[in-house]
Formats: C-alpha cells, sequence, structure tokens
C-alpha cells in the first residue's frame, strides 16, 4: 500500500465586507405636507376638500398615492394637529379639509363684526 499525503487545508476565503446600499435619492420636488396644503388651498370648495379627492390631485400631480398612501394619512393628520389645517367632516385622516383660519385672519373678522355692530346701531 502507498502511502499518500494528506490533502493541504483550503485557504481561508476573505471576509468580504458587506456592500452599502446607495442612499436613497430624496424628491428634489416639494414636500408632501406642502402639496397637500397648496391643493387644498387652490380648492373652490367651501366646505373642505375630501381625501379621495385630494390623493386624486396628488396623483395627477406625479405622486404615487398607492405607495404614499400611509405618508399622505400621517402627514393629514400632522396638519391638523399643528394647526394648519382644519378638518370639516371626519377623524383621523377621514373626512374632508381646508386650510385653518390664521389668527391674524380671525382678529380681524372680530374686529370687523365689532365696527359692524357699532355702525348698524342708530340712536334716535
Amino acid at each position: 500500500m502507498a502511502e499518500t499525503a494528506p490533502a493541504p487545508a483550503p485557504a481561508p476565503a476573505k471576509a468580504k465586507a458587506p456592500k452599502k446600499k446607495a442612499a436613497a435619492k430624496k424628491n428634489a420636488g416639494p414636500s408632501l405636507q406642502k402639496l397637500i396644503t397648496g391643493e387644498i388651498a387652490a380648492s373652490k370648495e367651501r366646505k373642505g376638500v375630501s381625501v379621495a379627492a385630494l390623493k386624486k390631485a396628488l396623483a395627477a400631480k406625479g405622486v404615487d398615492v398607492t405607495k404614499a398612501n400611509k405618508r399622505i394619512n400621517t402627514a393629514l393628520k400632522k396638519l391638523v394637529t399643528s394647526g394648519a389645517v382644519s378638518q370639516t367632516k371626519g377623524t383621523g385622516a377621514s373626512g374632508s379639509f381646508k386650510l385653518a383660519k390664521t389668527e391674524e385672519r380671525v382678529a380681524n373678522l372680530q374686529n370687523m363684526k365689532v365696527i359692524k355692530y357699532e355702525y348698524n346701531t342708530c340712536e334716535k
């Protein structure tokens, strides 16, 4: 019987560094909240814009509504809690929304009411 030399051990494989994923490119356009407030402001509806109409308008501007559905809903909720948008119907991210009245506008309206009442009072 012939003696055979033991096979040399395979060289250890070099550990590969995990590849870093390329950072996702941010959209160069405006944020979702700015798009939403712009659409609400552009609407001529007196009672506000419904979520369905808002999503339709965002889709027309190039937003992928199916992918961004959750982000649209959370953006609407944040806008309502911050006071930028008021909710006329519904709760949460459903219902109708319109731009909230600013403090200056509310103060002007109150001043106009006071002036109107003073003007209409006639003493005889």
